[in-house]
C-alpha cells in the first residue's frame, strides 16, 4: 500500500490474484510501472504473463487484489472505460475487422472518447490513422483489407490501433511475435522512440510508459529499463536486464535447475 503522504504510484498492480479452477494463474503479484519506464514482462511458458495482461486490461476479472492508475482504483471498471483512462493494449489473438481497409481498423480506436479530446493537432481521423500507420510501418498497406495482411503485419496494425487512442499506458503482448529480424529490430526501436515522445506522439513531453511481453529476448533487453519475471504466476524477480540475466531463479525457470551450473 502507499505510503500516508506519499505521491501515488503513475500505476500500481496490488496482491493481484486469478484462478481458473484449481489452477493459480496469477498469484499475489504486486509491482509498480513509473510514467518513465517501458518494462519487460518475461517468463516461461505457463507462467501467466499475459494472463496477467488481461487483468489489468480489464479483459479478466481478478480473484483478489486491486488496480491503481493515475491515483484511481480502476480494479472494477470495464474494458471501454479502461482505455479511455488512458491505458491501451495489444494481445496475441489479432482480431481485426477483417473486411474493412486497415486504415479503417485504425480508425475506430481514433473515434474513441479519449482520442478525441487529445488536442486539435490533427484534424481529421484518416490523418491521425494513417500516422499509426506510418509509425509501425505499414502505411502502405493502407487501403488493403486487414484480412490480406500476413500474420507479421496484423501484429503491427494491432500496435497501431493501440496507440491511435493516444494512451498513457500501453499494453504489449508479443508485439514482435510473427516478425523477422529485422522488423522486429525496427519495431522495437520504434517502441522506444514513441515512449520518448517521439514522432506519433509528437505534441507530447513524453510517450506512454510501456508493459511489454515478448519472447525475443534480444531485442527486449535493448528498448527496456526494467524486467519483471513470472514463474507458476508468482514474481521471482524484477530488476535492470542486465541483473535480470545473471539472476539464478530466472536461468532456473527458464531452463530448468539440472541444467544450471552450480560452480
Amino acid at each position: 500500500m502507499t505510503t500516508p503522504g506519499t505521491p501515488a504510484p503513475f500505476f500500481r498492480v496490488e496482491n493481484l490474484t486469478k484462478r481458473f479452477g484449481g489452477l493459480i494463474a496469477v498469484n499475489d503479484v504486486t509491482f509498480e510501472v513509473a510514467r518513465n519506464e517501458i518494462v519487460a514482462l518475461i517468463g516461461p511458458n505457463g507462467a501467466g504473463k499475459t494472463t496477467l495482461l488481461r487483468l489489468i486490461a480489464k479483459l479478466l476479472k481478478p480473484d483478489a487484489g486491486r488496480i491503481v492508475f493515475n491515483g484511481a482504483d480502476i480494479t472494477a471498471l470495464k474494458p471501454w472505460e479502461v482505455v479511455n483512462r488512458g491505458i491501451a493494449g495489444t494481445f496475441q489473438n489479432t482480431r481485426p475487422f477483417r473486411h474493412l481497409p486497415i486504415i479503417a481498423n485504425v480508425m475506430v480506436p481514433c473515434l474513441a472518447p479519449r482520442a478525441r479530446r487529445r488536442g486539435e493537432w490533427v484534424k481529421r481521423i484518416e490523418a491521425k490513422a494513417l500516422d499509426a500507420l506510418e509509425f509501425v510501418g505499414i502505411s502502405d498497406l493502407a487501403l488493403e483489407p486487414a484480412a490480406a495482411l500476413s500474420h507479421g503485419d496484423l501484429k503491427r496494425l494491432e500496435v497501431a490501433r493501440a496507440i491511435a487512442s493516444e494512451p498513457e499506458l500501453l499494453l504489449l503482448d508479443e508485439p514482435l511475435g510473427g516478425l523477422n529480424p529485422a522488423e522486429s529490430e525496427l519495431l522495437a526501436k520504434s517502441i522506444k522512440r514513441l515512449h520518448k515522445g517521439g514522432r506519433f506522439g509528437r505534441l507530447h513531453s513524453e510517450g506512454p510508459a510501456v508493459v511489454m511481453i515478448e519472447h525475443k529476448l534480444k531485442e527486449l533487453m535493448a528498448i527496456v529499463d526494467r524486467v519483471i519475471v513470472l514463474d507458476h504466476g508468482e514474481t521471482i524477480a524484477d530488476g535492470p536486464p542486465a541483473d535480470i540475466v545473471r539472476d539464478r531463479r530466472v536461468v532456473e525457470a527458464y531452463l530448468g535447475p539440472d541444467r544450471v551450473d552450480v560452480a
